[in-house]
């Protein structure tokens, strides 16, 4: 079976856009969205793939959450192949080991303007890095992310597109799912 994956960002964080997981699974449902699964309360949906481009079914998640439930909440959505792709071209492979100094940010689109991100002196957050490679970014802290230097000036760089985060032990719990 061929899946999509929509990402959400920015709910259930700290009592900010509340939108329990079983609210997100009628809500998909109610979209047409087949055989779905949430995972975690964070939005990681995973279903069958509905034949509409990821684009599309990114903007059908976000107006009926803004009809249903008055929040702007951007989507992300990768087909499962798209999804363990990005998996397999993770650039940290020792990171593995480790899953919670690994994440991965999932982009829309691929930046435009990567000036500001490639202005970033990395040798200044070692031993933390990052990596850019088409439309995932992938931030490896081994101290944790928490305190990290890097995520902070990662995060305030403008890139153009709707971006949302995965720890490495989600990603990887969301790529079981679709059967990859």
């Amino acid at each position: 079976m061929s899946t999509q994956i929509a990402l959400l960002r920015g709910i259930n964080v700290g009592g900010h856009n509340v939108f329990p997981k079983a609210r997100q699974l009628e809500l998909a449902r109610s979209l047409g969205l087949r055989e779905v699964t949430v995972l975690l309360q964070t939005g990681n949906l995973v279903f069958a793939d509905p034949g509409t481009p990821p684009g599309e079914t990114a903007r059908l998640l976000q107006e009926r959450i803004l009809a249903d439930l008055g929040l702007t909440v951007p989507v992300v959505v990768r087909t499962g192949a798209e999804f363990a792709a990005g998996v397999a071209a993770n650039p940290y492979p020792q990171a593995v080991a480790e899953p919670r100094t690994l994440h991965l940010t999932f982009l829309s689109e691929e930046p435009g303007d990567t000036s500001r991100l490639d202005a970033l002196d990395a040798a200044a957050f070692a031993p933390d890095s990052f990596r850019l490679i088409g439309r995932e970014l992938y931030l490896h802290c081994p101290d944790g992310i928490g305190r990290s230097k890097l995520a902070q000036a990662v995060g305030r760089v403008p890139l153009g597109v709707v971006a949302t985060s995965r720890n490495w032990s989600t990603v990887t719990k969301i790529l079981a799912l679709t059967g990859a």
